[in-house]
């Protein structure tokens, strides 16, 4: 449907006309009716109905075709999104101090198509509250009080191995001594006491001084990477006074006694702690570094951005054309959604060559090495194939996996995936996973796990059968062996707290909980908010981080949603919701799927029964096996 990067000049200094002019639509079917709006192209299966406008993005189609009974918006996405931007608004002017309107107002924009319009207004509402966003206070928002008063857990460090001190945490656990300031004292020097772990909440630990016993009132908590907490012996040949809490001062007359039989046989920090604290937040990535990112109005190409911040290894991305550096992206160092400049063209991606003549005087490009190396994998036997199918997370609802269809194989084992039943005349909306991708997964994979699959928009036929759907549409599932079957021994157990990225809104770090864990894959929901925000993710993903990551790397953390704008939401509004979003989606099934010969070309293949939360770890097996 396009001809990819190598039908543009290599020439990337030459200026190009719009952004459309370099992409070729392919030929729609003249059975089809095309409607024309702003020079985008909308197809439809029906051109006798009546017309209808999306009030989100403002495209012009069939009314038939519009989602839901009221024919309000054009897509699930765009029916979320007026959702998102009318409860978030509010939300985010309770926590200004705002009285609540009455209405948020949405953006409008010009459209482009269904899903990608409302994903850049999405974006385009962050950048015009960007700076009411960043005077959010959060002061209110305690992890310590948070976790007490519901007997939350966390998930340990050694669960992210890319956040700092993710491979080297050691035994850090209850029980191991540190030295710490000492509040409770009236002296005017700062002085020091050594206090015990109560707790671990990722780099956080609730402290208790040292001859307390169980006396938890002067109990506090603080970042085990902060500045102020120290190995026991650290005072001594620093020369800083240990100094007992005036609290208990008069408990005993020998306080040195008292401590070395405490002392004697407990943990504490690694001497070198604080060395490897600090070394773990170096960061390879430098402003004004060149990279090839995917373009967040068309996810089917790549764009030139520079680097303009490094948080904690989240880059800020500015795109190269934007000349007052508002059009940004966030995502991590390690994200699989960037690369080195040249990417693009070596595999075959299309990409966006920049009208800037030139690079500016400081831009050099990322070293290719600073990039995520993706597992190598053997193409030349039997590979995936135009045309096949397979269920993916949609990049534009990351709470939903879909129906969807290998559009294009390109080099080095990528492909562009595309959802069934949404996707652009254009294919604009095609994204770009690697064959090993933890983010696509074989037909059935849904089925036995028992997570619910979106079939393909307009799908009459529910429940959804991948039996009905592969002999209609005369097509054959990808192989399951072709997929990735590595299960690590994550650590990740339900119920845990985390900080998570809200990857529709990346620049975004929220307070968040894992509520499903099915092998790798983890469904993270975000605190406060309901469950169609929920996003599935991979256990690796380097978009989620200890509790206190925040706080350690000086990035500012999302808080929960009060309780009283949740409590605001009627009843009437969420059946609404609930009743539209069962219109396309597929049935529940609690029974193993059993795929059939005929419908596999000859090959036989049996699935396991998926496993439940509890049982997350260990890569002894996986969810499916091909049978010899």
């Amino acid at each position: 449907m396009f001809d990819g990067y190598d039908s543009c000049s290599e020439d990337t200094s030459s200026s190009s006309s719009s952004d459309e002019s370099e992409e070729e639509v392919s030929p729609l079917p003249s059975s089809l009716p095309i409607i024309k709006n702003n020079g985008q192209v909308y197809t439809y299966p029906d051109g006798k109905s009546g017309m209808a406008t999306c009030e989100m993005c403002g495209m012009v189609g069939v009314r038939d075709a519009f989602y839901s009974k009221t024919k309000r918006f054009c897509s699930v996405s765009c029916s979320r999104s007026y959702s998102s931007n009318s409860k978030k608004a509010s939300i985010l002017a309770r926590l200004q101090g705002k009285p609540p309107t009455k209405k948020a107002k949405v953006l409008q924009k010009q459209p482009l198509v269904a899903k990608l319009a409302a994903y850049a207004q999405y974006q385009a509402t962050l950048q015009n509250q960007a700076k009411t966003k960043a005077a959010v206070p959060v002061e209110g928002f305690s992890w310590g009080s948070y976790i007490n008063s519901n007997s939350f857990t966390a998930a340990p460090v050694t669960c992210f191995k890319h956040a700092p001190m993710g491979t080297c945490w050691g035994d850090i656990s209850e029980g191991v001594r540190v030295e710490v300031p000492n509040t409770d004292c009236s002296l005017p020097t700062k002085v020091f006491w050594i206090a015990g772990v109560v707790k671990l909440a990722g780099y956080n630990a609730l402290l208790r001084y040292e001859g307390f016993e169980n006396d938890s009132n002067l109990d506090f908590w603080c970042n085990v990477c902060g500045s102020d907490i120290h190995p026991v012996g650290w005072c001594a040949t620093s020369g800083k006074p240990l100094v007992p809490p005036r609290t208990i001062q008069h408990k005993y007359t020998n306080w040195k006694a008292f401590l070395v039989k405490r002392l004697t046989g407990a943990k504490t920090l690694p001497p070198d702690f604080s060395q490897k604290v600090s070394e773990s937040m170096q960061y390879p990535f430098k402003t004004s570094m060149r990279v090839e990112v995917v373009d967040k109005t068309h996810l089917c190409r790549t764009r030139v951005a520079v680097v303009e911040n490094v948080i904690g290894g989240r880059l800020r991305l500015v795109y190269e054309e934007s000349e007052d550096k508002t059009d940004d992206f966030w995502c991590h160092m390690y994200s699989p959604l960037i690369h080195h400049i040249g990417w693009s063209r070596s595999i075959g991606h299309r990409f966006k060559r920049s009208d800037t003549t030139k690079k500016q005087d400081g831009h050099f490009d990322a070293p290719s090495h600073l990039f995520m190396k993706v597992k190598e994998v053997d193409t030349a036997g039997e590979w995936f194939k135009e045309g096949m199918k397979l269920e993916a997370i949609d990049p534009l609802n990351l709470s939903a996996i879909c129906v969807a269809t290998i559009r294009k194989v390109l080099a080095d084992g990528y492909l562009m995936i595309g959802i069934d039943g949404s996707e652009a005349a254009d294919g604009s909306d095609w994204f770009c996973y690697h064959a090993t991708s933890p983010s696509i997964f074989p037909v059935g994979f849904c089925e036995i796990n028992m997570i619910e699959l979106t079939p393909p928009r307009g799908c009459t036929k529910l429940p959804f059968k991948w039996f009905d759907y592969l002999r209609e549409t005369d097509s054959i599932a990808a192989p399951v062996k072709l997929f990735n079957k590595e299960v690590p021994n994550h650590g990740f157990h339900v119920g845990m707290k985390l900080e998570a990225v809200d990857l529709m809104e990346p620049r975004l770090v929220c307070v968040a909980t894992v509520t499903r864990i099915i092998h790798r894959l983890l469904r993270i929901h975000f605190d406060g908010w309901e469950d169609e925000y929920d996003q599935w993710v991979d256990c690796e993903s380097p978009d989620l981080y200890p509790v206190g990551w925040c706080q350690l790397t000086g990035y500012q953390l999302q808080p929960p949603a009060p309780q009283s704008s949740r409590d605001n939401q009627s009843s009437s509004s969420k059946q609404k919701k609930k009743s539209k979003s069962q219109q396309y989606k597929g049935h529940k099934k609690m029974t193993s799927l059993q795929l059939k010969e005929e419908l596999l070309d000859g090959e036989e293949y049996s699935f396991l029964q998926g496993a439940s939360d509890q049982e997350s770890n260990g890569s002894a097996s996986y969810y499916i096996k091909q049978e010899p």
